[in-house]
């Protein structure tokens, strides 16, 4: 019988089974789409998410990256990698590489999708398979936590990211913050001939009407972009519990705040560490609080981070105030190592 059952072919399932494949466990992720995968996202890898994916024997090329930069179009604030470097990757291009190490590991990757989940005691079998365990990897909206009743209601309007790509040569080796009253633009090179452009708001407004809102960074992007505009959110999203049974949701199905610290990848490189970790040595009943352990850093500092950002009024003030960088930005750049 298959040992781990996982839903979702992305970061965190696919870092899932390769973690079950080195524990000596037969893992099986079920994933809809063919490698590799793109999605809506800044790919701008933190030193703390890098080093997670070098632990897991994954090596994805990109541009090395030593700090973020906020701006606000009049002033700006550093905040520098301390002794580490980061990376920005291609989405296609981490998936690959996550891809070919799994498969590397004799993992096995089915087409298909999971919807439902039927469990008792001994076993659970969604999409025509049955194992041991599962984990359900499938997303920032995931069917499957909606499917096990652990959807939480989240109140208020949710942000949304929009991204796309420009050939052009970057100017800095920092990812760029800008802020506007209304959104933040996170411009991060991916090589040596491409940024990426990722804008994040509440208001859901074309992707043109927000890039014009930073007129110094549009004066950088000289051509139409090279890739089309891609999407997510609502970002907010909210478990009741990362286990159901047995069931453990890992990554952005586990719940999510905000894509505002970059710190995705590491989170799901951690929950699906800590899930597999977790079954490997036979005590599922303690990944909740694995889980809480693994994200209390960046639940915590996202949440300051939007409190700081999320009225239009003050927003402008921020870098205005970050100059010299104050001690929520300097910590900010060293949490994300």
């Amino acid at each position: 019988m298959i040992d781990l059952l996982i839903a979702g072919g992305g970061p965190a399932g696919l870092a899932a089974a390769i973690r079950a494949a080195e524990a000596g466990l037969e893992a099986v992720v079920v994933e809809p789409r063919p490698a590799p995968v793109d999605k809506a996202c800044g790919e701008g890898i933190m030193p703390g998410g890098l080093a997670a994916l070098h632990a897991l024997g994954v090596h994805p090329a990109g541009h090395p990256l030593r700090g973020i930069r906020y701006t606000d179009g009049l002033r700006t604030a550093q905040a520098p990698f301390q002794g580490a470097y980061g990376l920005g990757v291609r989405r296609t291009a981490l998936h690959t590489a996550l891809h070919e190490r799994a498969e590397a590991l004799g993992v096995r990757i089915a087409e298909g999708k999971v919807r439902e989940v039927r469990q008792n005691g001994h076993t659970v079998t969604a999409g025509g398979l049955t194992a041991r365990w599962l984990i359900a990897a499938d997303g920032l909206h995931s069917p499957l936590r909606r499917a096990l009743g652990l959807d939480h209601p989240v109140p208020g309007p949710g942000r949304y990211g929009l991204r796309r790509h420009y050939r052009t040569a970057p100017w800095s080796d920092l990812v760029e913050v800008h802020w506007s009253p209304h959104a933040e633009a996170y411009v991060t090179p991916v090589d040596e001939h491409l940024v990426g452009v990722a804008v994040l708001s509440r208001d859901r407004r074309p992707y043109a009407d927000h890039l014009a809102a930073f007129p110094a960074l549009a004066a950088r992007l000289t051509g139409p972009g090279t890739t089309p505009v891609r999407g997510a959110g609502p970002l907010r999203q909210r478990s009741r519990a990362p286990r159901a049974g047995r069931v453990l949701l890992v990554g952005d199905a586990a719940g999510y705040t905000d894509a505002l610290t970059g710190e995705g990848i590491a989170l799901a490189v951690a929950t699906a560490s800590a899930a597999v970790g977790c079954l490997a040595a036979g005590r599922p009943e303690e990944y909740p609080a694995r889980w809480r352990r693994a994200t209390r850093r960046y639940r915590l500092l996202t949440h300051a981070l939007l409190g700081a950002a999320g009225h239009p009024a003050t927003r402008p003030l921020i870098v205005g105030a970050a100059h010299p960088p104050p001690a929520l930005f300097r910590a900010a750049g060293r949490a994300l190592q």
